[in-house]
């Protein structure tokens, strides 16, 4: 197989390019491809071009998913193109011809080289730290094995897009570490935040065992470590080993009792007090019998208790204040703190 050829005549392709300026992308607009399988070359070296400049994870996985396309100049396109990143370990285009390029794994770094975000680097799975009592990729020995041979490890700051609603699902996202807002938009730009994921669950699973589009938008709260799985992957997986799908299993369980609950909550409460109470006390940590005082956990902005209850920043706010006067919620610093949980409860009722 020989490598791609760059000396394409423009005359060939309706090419249109255009430069946000407010975020310097480049959208690359062709016609459809001739061939099934086949896409535009133009369009994957935009793809690296992005990836390589702002180090955007979606072109990235755009390159991974032409190198493993059934288009041979397509496939040896998309594998020149990630041998010459930098982004990758050594590798040059010949050899990309034999093997399907992944993302490297994490460079090792001495103990005392600042890692990215302040957060630990994890070089495998097999080895990780993060992992803890039920976590979803708490496998036997040889299941984590496998699941390393197919994991793309990353460290992403806070803000960062995973997927958005309405995108066909890539794969699945493993959370190692930090927190991850899911959410949902509706046309006149109206957010509500469905879940805060924890670290240890699994984001996009619905989406990926279907074949739909995502449900909602993924973004992260923290700087985060996770480890994705592309679909082809992940089913190969649900096939091999039983434990997958039992863990699969569980936490499409989980998930749909957890939106059976907010459903019923936010439809169950009487005003929008109600609402926030309800919020508060899901967000505090169980006490002691006998202990009132509870410290939320992780803390919210007013803009993102909004979002939860369905409401504005303006009203959630005013509600607070409400609260704070009654003596049921107080400030220690930054930190809000339920002061009398039993008030609390009778108006969450």
């Amino acid at each position: 197989m020989h490598a791609p050829q760059w000396n394409v005549g423009f005359g060939n392709y309706a090419l249109q390019t255009v430069v946000a300026e407010n975020r310097g992308l480049i959208e690359v607009m062709t016609p459809g491809p001739s061939h099934p399988g086949e896409i535009d070359p133009l369009y994957l070296f935009a793809c690296r071009a992005e990836w390589e400049r702002r180090s955007d994870p979606s072109s990235a996985w755009e390159l991974i998913s032409a190198a493993e396309s059934s288009h041979e100049d397509t496939r040896a396109n998309a594998r020149s193109l990630l041998a010459s990143s930098r982004h990758l370990e050594g590798g040059s285009p010949a050899a990309a011809g034999s093997q399907v390029f992944r993302p490297r794994r994490f460079r090792t770094v001495e103990e005392n080289m600042k890692t990215p975000y302040g957060l630990e680097i994890i070089e495998n799975c097999a080895d990780c730290f993060c992992r803890k009592a039920g976590f979803f990729c708490g496998f036997s020995p040889g299941v984590v094995e496998s699941l390393d041979q197919v994991s793309h490890h990353s460290t992403m700051p806070a803000g960062a897009i995973l997927f958005v609603e309405g995108q066909i699902s890539r794969g699945v996202f493993i959370l190692c570490s930090g927190r991850v807002k899911l959410s949902t938009a509706s046309r006149e730009g109206k957010v509500l935040i469905l879940k805060t994921v924890e670290a240890g669950e699994v984001i996009g699973l619905s989406a990926a065992v279907s074949g739909a589009s995502y449900e909602m938008t993924a973004e992260t709260a923290m700087p985060c470590q996770l480890n994705f799985v592309g679909r082809k992957d992940l089913l190969e997986m649900l096939h091999a080993h039983s434990e997958v799908g039992v863990h699969a299993a569980l936490s499409l369980s989980a998930d749909f009792q957890s939106a059976y609950r907010d459903i019923r909550d936010l439809v169950m409460a009487r005003s929008s007090e109600g609402k926030l109470a309800r919020l508060l006390l899901s967000c505090s940590p169980k006490q002691p019998a006998g202990c009132e005082e509870a410290h939320l956990r992780p803390a919210m902005t007013h803009e993102e208790m909004a979002q939860r209850i369905g409401s504005s920043r303006e009203t959630v706010t005013r509600l607070l204040s409400d609260l704070k006067r009654k003596h049921m919620i107080r400030l220690d610093g930054a930190a809000l703190v339920i002061w009398n949980r039993n008030a609390l409860e009778s108006l969450a009722v």
